[in-house]
């Protein structure tokens, strides 16, 4: 008898989450004995639950807000491109129960700004935690000249700004005080890396006249499809979109560590995604 491989998310909350979708469209196209389930976890929780994966079956795990950093406490082995990111969202459990980081959220974002046709030359972004460290370090990929940062919590924002800055040459990396010191006016590419925008109730993030034509506009938050800084950038008429593509494409790079040597059926996956999404 063979049994259930589980796989699944970690974060805290995690009930919008639109993963187990194309996970389990995939695994249904593969025909593989698998489930992609939801785990949220209070952070007092976390420590013990990633020392009992292999009791509980878990072969593979996303991790989303608030955990891509401080999951790190609890793991030693980790990807080239975690250990420059510090941040990982999908980690493989291995027949001994030895847990690898990796951050396919680099990869996701890089992929999706490319099939968008954008070519990031001066960007200003809002966030400085795991999502943001992945987006910068796709951005520094793709050869944007100039990356604005802003966050709420200045020491963690300069922190990030040195940590680039050390690791890439050009120092084209750099934190601002106020979204304000942003000047959107003169960059091509705004994005927003916070979990802002998925109450209604939370506020517009920038001032709807800082947004111009040239401005492509891209909020990581999938759910709501369209949030307050989306509709806004519609209105301002700027190109824009949502996380959807993003997390897609970090789980087929996830779907294919996990998987080891199968290609995804991306496909499948972005009909499974779509479909969950037409449903919100």
């Amino acid at each position: 008898m063979t049994h259930q491989k589980i796989f699944g998310l970690i974060g805290y909350p995690v009930k919008h989450s639109l993963s187990p979708l194309m996970h389990n469209a995939a695994f249904s196209r593969f025909k593989i004995k698998a489930k992609y389930k939801l785990f949220p976890l209070e952070e007092r929780q976390l420590k013990d639950f990633l020392s009992g994966l292999k009791k509980k079956g878990i072969c593979g795990l996303n991790v989303t807000i608030p955990y891509k950093e401080k999951v790190l406490d609890y793991i030693k082995s980790t990807s080239e491109g975690v250990r420059i990111i510090r941040a990982a969202n999908t980690l493989v459990i291995d027949k001994a129960g030895k847990i690898r980081a990796h951050n396919t959220d680099c990869l996701g974002f890089a992929r999706h700004v490319k099939e968008l046709k954008v070519k990031p030359k001066k960007v200003a972004i809002i966030g400085a935690g795991g999502a943001a460290k992945a987006v910068i370090f796709a951005l520094i990929k793709l050869k944007a000249q100039e990356i604005c940062i802003y966050d709420i919590d200045k020491f963690r924002v300069l922190a990030l700004v040195k940590r680039f800055n050390q690791l890439f040459s050009g120092g084209r990396v750099r934190a601002v005080a106020c979204i304000d010191e942003l000047s959107l006016s003169d960059k091509d590419l705004l994005v927003n890396t916070t979990p802002i925008g998925m109450r209604e109730t939370d506020p517009l993030l920038i001032e709807p006249r800082n947004l111009h034509k040239d401005l492509f506009v891209y909020d990581l938050i999938y759910n709501p499809a369209e949030t307050k800084l989306l509709s806004t950038a519609k209105v301002a008429g700027c190109r824009y979109s949502n996380g959807l593509g993003m997390l897609l494409y970090q789980g087929v790079e996830a779907l294919e560590i996990w998987l080891k040597p199968k290609k995804a059926p991306v496909e499948v996956m972005r009909a499974a995604l779509l479909k969950g999404v037409s449903k919100l």
